[in-house]
């Protein structure tokens, strides 16, 4: 049996929780943030302009190759201004539980995302993340810390960083 394996990356940026939790809960936004080399494109007409639970958005992702893969994720929880959660229902994982989590703190905001993840096909699973996986991963966390930087501004002395377990 494959291991089920967690990150987790911490960001600081100097904006008001409302306009951290206005920006990171529109679902269209997720493409502004996410590498172009992804290929991702959301495909669901009816996921709505705001997250809540219960939503399930649509995607096209090509993370190996070049090839596209569907992927559907849940909005399973939702506490505004405070966290939401999505899980994949269908896609290239065979577990995805992804936590973002906000907290005000002087001069902005505490954004944390903690993901746990499983690959499909056992042991071939827990190769390919050690060949690739994790490290797609980490690129494509480093690149949303880079874009929201750009976005939003930078907190002093800050790097991007992504634990895994």
């Amino acid at each position: 049996m494959s291991k089920v394996y967690s990150l987790k990356t911490v960001q600081r940026l100097p904006i008001s929780m409302e306009e951290a939790w206005d920006f990171f809960s529109k679902p269209d936004n997720l493409k502004n943030i996410t590498p172009s080399n992804l290929g991702f494109h959301i495909l669901s007409k009816h996921h709505g302009p705001r997250m809540y639970p219960g939503q399930i958005i649509e995607y096209k992702v090509s993370p190996v190759l070049g090839i596209p893969l569907y992927w559907m994720t849940e909005i399973t929880h939702v506490q505004d201004l405070r966290f939401f959660v999505d899980e994949q229902r269908f896609g290239p994982y065979s577990l995805w539980h992804h936590q973002h989590h906000f907290a005000a703190i002087d001069g902005g905001v505490e954004m944390t995302d903690i993901v746990h993840y499983k690959l499909p096909l056992w042991i071939l699973g827990d190769i390919a993340n050690t060949l690739f996986v994790r490290s797609q991963l980490r690129q494509i966390f480093a690149f949303r810390f880079r874009k929201a930087e750009e976005l939003f501004g930078s907190w002093p002395g800050q790097q991007a960083g992504v634990q895994f377990d």
